[in-house]
Order: structure tokens, then sequence, then C-alpha cells
């Protein structure tokens, strides 16, 4: 197709669209022949009598209806002028087409109609943008793709919608006309630059809460921007407290389709009503000497809100109060005023108030409310006696006294009253130190002994003590209250004077010195600065000097060569207290040659030197007086070692008495060192059992000699066992110790009531050569016959087993 073709063709198009556009604006759906006129009048359909355009296709936007029932609908019809003997081929593409959405638009391929394929929905798609092709059956284009816009038409096809179920709002009593109270919206999908979204507001029905409290109609809506406003005066929230409008909206400026919707508006409070009071007098008690949450209460009445600021009450006390003992609060529930004393009233003083009150709201009255006085009441309290317990003058009770007081002193009186004159009792309730003592019947404070500054219960100076005063004619009420006892520091205690001993180089190239210091267990401003002297009447005072070096330190030191020796220097030392104290302190110098230590060289020289502090016979009597001591001492332990020789030497002598013998048996108890050991007997010296020599009469049967009657049993062994049936007598004849030991130890393991309870073979032999008899009666040689042992049998198996031993019948 050559330029000049295709210029001619879309010249004829754009003609024959021009031509659609201004019939469409005639009839809502304009024919196929009026549309696209080089169509022929008849036959095919309208497709036939197509004129040649000579210029490129300009195809204006095809215009559909939404919602068309005519399924296929064609839209327009397309055509290539381009002289070809062969057939053209059609083709479009693009949204609706081979795009999403898919399946709406189509093309004949031979004839170049396009068609919708179902009805279109403007809501959703509002135009498609597609291209049209003009292809040779060999797929060669054949003229330049041509861009083709369809439009949908919008129908009213959307019912409005408000855009909430029910609209709130409010609006301030006594509002006036034309104040705008809300505004409600509604939206509607159909085309906006049509009637069909041009929406209509409208009031259609008001209802009163309470109901039929009001008949005007009080609200009015713009209908082309939903704002609701007041009409009319006369919105009372004490008469109405809220309104429900029924609204409606409707599209085509209100002739079309419609919605409902309601609106509730609520009429708010403002303070156009002061509280008053209600009723305007009240009488009430209160006891005196406490503090009283509440005494009573007063009423208000308030047309506004109950709970908001403009209903809730503000009380004053406006007269019969100067000095503060009463208060006034609301009670956030009922909006009473709750009256309380916050300061005990005394009834001495003052036996009845009148209070007057004012209320208003918490915020100010509006100024539409009516300008009344603010309302007032009158409280009269009647003010109750109590016999009330006694009270200090002051509390704390601080006195100022120095701590050097003399025990006795009177610190304090007239420290109490009781307004009823009742009788009194004081006591010291807490006195760590017990420094202060108070008489019982006239309170006066007295100083049991001197205070003192370093006790740990003083601070900054300060002592603190609690006292109690009781009143006992009222059940012994009573009140307390702290002593403060600032003390003064005074100069109690001397200064005393460290070091009090010191050594002195007479052999150095300075002059001898030692450098004192003087303490005070005084305060500021009783100690330092000290004074250092030496007393005038010294004769030390022509041979030394004392040299002032600060407040605290000073220098002694000789004026002439010393020789020597121990000196002992009177220092006077004095303090800056007032009084001052002086003390007159010695100080022990050794003046002696040093080594190069500064250490004296002999220790003894100073003791034995002209001038020594202790004279020579006294040092001699010290001597000799240690020396006789001693002496003494060496001559008791050689008496002691010569008397324990003649006991050793001695031993057991032949012809000495019993009792010298049992006397000297005792000492068997000693654990010495076996046979070796020279403190203990003789082993040699005991008797031989052969040689024994029947012992006295008197001595042989000591058992017989005891009382007969019940013994008290022995715990230290069993006494379930059987006596054992072997005898128990002495050895025949044991020639040795060892022997006569073993036989002894044999017998006591073979015996089932270990151990042995009383057998000769432990104490019948003694040893060879002994002259002691045996101490056992149960190996006397004297005859036991005549004697009864039957009571041992009542004294346990113990006994009896001794009992068979001396009697075995």
């Amino acid at each position: 197709m050559v330029p000049g073709t295709l210029a001619a063709l879309w010249a004829l198009v754009a003609t024959v669209f021009q031509v659609g556009c201004i019939t469409e604006l005639e009839q809502q759906e304009p024919s196929p022949n009026v549309l696209y006129p080089w169509q022929g009048g008849s036959g095919g359909e309208g497709r036939v009598g197509l004129s040649r355009v000579k210029r490129d296709w300009i195809i204006p936007p095809i215009r559909v209806s939404e919602n068309s029932k005519q399924s296929p609908e064609y839209l327009v019809q397309i055509k290539s002028d381009k002289v070809f003997v062969g057939e053209v081929i059609y083709k479009l593409e693009g949204p609706g087409v081979d795009q999403d959405p898919k399946g709406y638009f189509e093309v004949e391929d031979h004839t170049g109609w396009i068609k919708s394929k179902m009805p279109l929905d403007r809501e959703k798609y509002s135009s498609f943008k597609l291209k049209a092709f003009a292809l040779s059956p060999s797929g060669e284009r054949l003229e330049t793709p041509s861009t083709i816009e369809i439009v949908v038409l919008d129908q009213n096809d959307n019912r409005p919608n408000f855009t909430q179920p029910e609209f709130f709002g409010s609006v301030p009593e006594f509002s006036i006309p034309g104040t705008s109270v809300m505004n409600v919206s509604a939206t509607d999908a159909d085309d906006p630059e049509t009637e069909n979204a041009m929406l209509s507001y409208s009031i259609i029905g008001q209802e009163s809460f309470p109901p039929f409290s009001i008949n005007k109609t009080m609200f009015g809506i713009n209908n082309e921007t939903g704002v609701i406003y007041t009409r009319d005066v006369g919105l009372d929230r004490e008469v109405v407290e809220s309104f429900r409008l029924m609204l409606q909206v409707a599209d085509m400026a209100g002739e079309g389709l419609s919605d409902i919707t309601y609106a509730v508006i609520n009429v708010t409070d403002i303070n156009n009503n002061a509280p008053q009071f209600s009723p305007l007098s009240y009488r009430m008690t209160a006891v005196e000497n406490r503090e009283i949450g509440e005494i009573g209460r007063v009423n208000v009445t308030d047309k506004d809100e109950p709970g908001s600021a403009n209903w809730r009450a503000k009380y004053t006390i406006a007269k019969g109060d100067p000095d503060g003992h009463f208060a006034i609060r609301t009670d956030p529930d009922s909006n009473q005023g709750i009256i309380s004393v916050v300061k005990p009233l005394d009834y001495e003083s003052q036996k009845e108030y009148q209070l007057v009150l004012t209320v208003e709201n918490e915020i100010p009255l509006s100024s539409k409310a009516s300008q009344d006085p603010v309302s007032a009441a009158t409280v009269t309290v009647t003010v109750t006696n109590e016999n009330e317990a006694p009270r200090f003058k002051v509390d704390p009770i601080k006195l100022d006294v120095p701590e050097s007081v003399k025990p006795g002193t009177v610190l304090a009186q007239d420290i109490a009253d009781d307004a009823d004159n009742a009788k009194l009792r004081f006591e010291v309730e807490h006195d760590p130190e017990r420094w202060i003592a108070i008489n019982p019947q006239t309170g006066k404070i007295i100083a049991r002994k001197k205070f003192s500054l370093r006790s740990p219960h003083v601070k900054n100076n300060i002592y603190t003590a609690r006292i109690k005063v009781s009143d006992l004619d009222a059940g012994g009420i009573s009140s307390t209250a702290t002593v403060e006892l600032k003390l003064r520091e005074t100069n109690d205690f001397a200064p005393q004077l460290v070091p009090v001993t010191g050594t002195m180089c007479r052999d150095s190239e300075e002059p001898p010195m030692l450098v004192l210091t003087a303490v005070d267990e005084d305060l500021p401003p009783q100690a330092a600065p000290f004074l250092f002297q030496l007393p005038s009447d010294s004769p030390t005072a022509l041979n030394w000097t004392i040299i002032q070096m600060n407040e605290t330190h000073a220098v002694l030191q000789s004026l002439t060569e010393l020789e020597s020796g121990l000196y002992f220097i009177p220092v006077l030392l004095s303090d800056s207290g007032t009084p001052s104290l002086s003390v007159i302190n010695y100080v022990n110098v050794t003046v002696c040659d040093c080594s190069i230590a500064g250490h004296c060289k002999a220790v003894a020289a100073p003791l034995f030197a002209s001038r020594v502090g202790l004279s020579l016979a006294a040092l001699l009597v010290i001597i000799g007086s240690i020396l006789l001591f001693l002496l003494l001492l060496l001559l008791v332990v050689a008496v002691g070692n010569c008397r324990r020789h003649a006991v050793k030497k001695t031993g057991l002598l032949v012809g000495v008495s019993d009792d010298d013998v049992r006397d000297n048996v005792l000492n068997y108890d000693e654990q010495g060192g076996g046979e070796e050991d020279e403190n203990a007997y003789n082993m040699e010296q005991l008797r031989n059992p052969n040689q024994i020599v029947p012992p006295p009469a008197s001595f042989s049967s000591p058992v017989s000699t005891l009382p007969k009657g019940k013994q008290p049993r022995r715990k230290d062994a069993p006494q379930s066992f059987q006596t054992p049936s072997y005898p128990r007598k002495p050895p025949a004849d044991p020639t040795d110790i060892e022997d006569f030991i073993n036989d002894g130890l044999n017998a006591a393991d073979n015996d089932p009531n270990v151990p042995p309870y009383d057998t000769a073979l432990i104490y019948d032999y003694e040893g060879d050569g002994s002259l002691a008899g045996t101490l056992s009666s149960i190996a006397s040689r004297s005859s036991d016959g005549d004697q009864d042992y039957d009571y041992l049998n009542d004294w346990g198996p113990r006994f009896r087993k001794l009992a068979d031993l001396y009697d075995p019948r």
C-alpha cells in the first residue's frame, strides 16, 4: 500500500467515526449503518458496500454500554484498502483478547468485524486498548498496526451506600441554630462523572430521648455534603438527652437508587446550673484533742450531668476557722461535703465553732447560666470535753549543760502541765547512760552523774533521752518528750607527757636533746596549745632547758656536758582550758655514749654511775633478797630428796607394825617403770610363799566381821553365769612369781565368768621375802569352819560364788 492510499484510508475511517460519535449523543445504541458510514444500507448484515479510505487508520474510541443483553455484539469493522489480489487476514490483540482479562473481544479474520463476546461491567473494566493487524495469507503485515480503544458506558446499576452502619455525634446544649453537629457520607460505584453517582442526602425521621420530650425539628442536613446542623433553639440537656435521626441518600440527584441509615446525636452538658446547699444549716460535734476524719456531711444539688466536672462540687470554709482546725473534701460518688478535724480542738480554749461554707463547681459557670449568688451554708460544731493527757510545754526539751556538771544539779523544771489539773507522775523512759533523773511529783530534771562527750550515745555533742508524764486521774494516759542535752566541753583532764623515757648521746656532735609531746583527753578548746616549762624551784633548771616547738611539741635539751647516767627531769605541763590544768611529769633521760646506730654502748653504765637514780645500798638489798629466796628454794628441794631416798632404802622392814605394812602397800597404785623403777617397792623383798607365817588369829578372818544383811549388788560382772565348778585355791607350791602369775592368768582365761572377782590367784602372793601377810581372807590358813556365810547368798550371784569358796559344802 502506498503512502497516498494509506492517507486516504485513514481519512475515510476518521470521517466515519466522527459521524458515529455525533449519532451516539442522540441515541444510546446507534445502528451499525450510522456508526460505520462506509457500510452499505442493505445486504450482508450491513457488511457490503465498503468505500475505500485513502489515509492511515484513525479510529476514535468505540463506546459500548455495560450490561448489554446482546451477545455477541458487533462493535466496528476494520478494513484494509491496500490493493492486494489475494486474501487479507485481520488479527486483534491486547487486554480483553489474548491478555487478561481474556475472552471479552474477538475479530473475524476475513471480514474485520470486532465484536464483544460477553456483557461488560464498567465497575470492573472501564476501557480496553487493543491493536488491530492486517496480514497477508503468508503473515506479512499489510498495514501499520492500529490502536483501537473501547470505552464502556456506565449504567445506573449500583445503589449508593452509607460508609457507616450508624453515625454518632454530639452537640452542646443551648447551641445556636446553624451549629455544625456531624458529617455523614456515602459512596456509589457508578461513574462519578454521570448522574448515576450524583448523591443527595436527606433526614426522613427524628426521634428524641426521653421520647416525645421535644417536638420541633431540631436538625437539618446539607443534601450535597451530608453535614448535619442545628435548625432551632431549645436544646436543653435537662429536657432531652439525645436524638436519633433517620437518614437517606439517593443517586440521580435524589431520584434514583437509595440507602437508609441512622445518626445518634447526644446533647452534651454545659455548666449552666450552679450547685445549691440543701439544707442551709447543720449541727455537728467533735471531741477535743483528736484528729477526726469525719464529723459530718453537707448536701448540695446540681442539675448538671452527674459525674461530670459541671456537676462535681468544690467546697470552701469561708469563715469561722482562723486557726485551720477543720477541712472539707468532696465525696466523688455522692458529691457531698465531708467535714473533718485536721488540728485537734481544745475544749478549754473554745467550746463551739460557727463555720460558713460555700460551694461551686470544679469548672466555672457557663455564660448561658443564670448569674445567681454563690450558695452558702452554716455549720455549728460543738466541742466535747474529755480528760486529756498532760502535755509538755516544749518538745524536745533542749538543755545546754557542761559535761562536768555536778551530780544533783537541777537541769530543768516546770516542763509540763495538765488542763484538767490532774495528778501527774514523771519518769525517765529512756536514758542509755543513766545520766539524768526526774522527780516523780514535780518533774524536775536532775543530773545523776557527770556527763562525758566520749560516750557512744553522744552525737555532735548532743545526748538524747526520753521522759514521760502520766495522768494518774485518767487511767494513766501519758505523753512523752525528748530531752536533748547539748554538752559543753570542760577541762576535766590534765595534759600528759610522752615519752616519759628517752636516751641522749653525750658523744654526738650536736647538743643532746629529746622531743617531748603533750596529749590531753579533753577536746578543743580545753586542750592544745600546751605550755612546756621546767619548775623554777627544781635544781635541774640550771642544767636543762625546754624549747617550745609548736602547740603540742617541745624539745628537752641539756645546757652543760653531762656524765653518763640516768636523770629524772620534772616538766611542768599546762593546757589552754578554762581554768587551765597543770601537772608535773617526770622524764627519765638516759645519757650515754652511743654507737653508730644511736644505742647506748654499755647497759650497766647508767646503773653504777655516780648519779644513779637508785642508791647502791638499795640495789644490793634487792640482789641479796633474790639470792636468799633462791637458797631457801634449794633447801626445800634437798630435804624432799632426802626423805624420798630414806623410804626407798628402808623398804618393808622386819618388825614394823601391820599398819606400817598396809601404808606401804598403798603405794602400789603408783605406775612406775617396772622392776627397774627405784621409786617403787623392790619385788625381791616380797615373801616366798614357803615361808608364810600364819597371821594372828585376830587378823585371820576379816570377813566374819562384816555386818550381816543385804549388801549393794555389784554391777561390774554378769549375773546370769553359773558359779564355776573348779575349786578356788592358792597354788600348791609356786616357786617363782612368774609361774604364779601365769597359773593365775590361765585360771582367769578358763573362767566362764571373767573377770575373776575375788581370788587368791591375784592377791595371796606378794613376792619372795615379803614379811607382810596376805591381804586376802580367802587364802587365810585360819579355820573358817566356824564361820556362817549364808548371808552372802542374799547379796546376789557374785557373793554366792564367794560363799562357795569359803564354805564349799
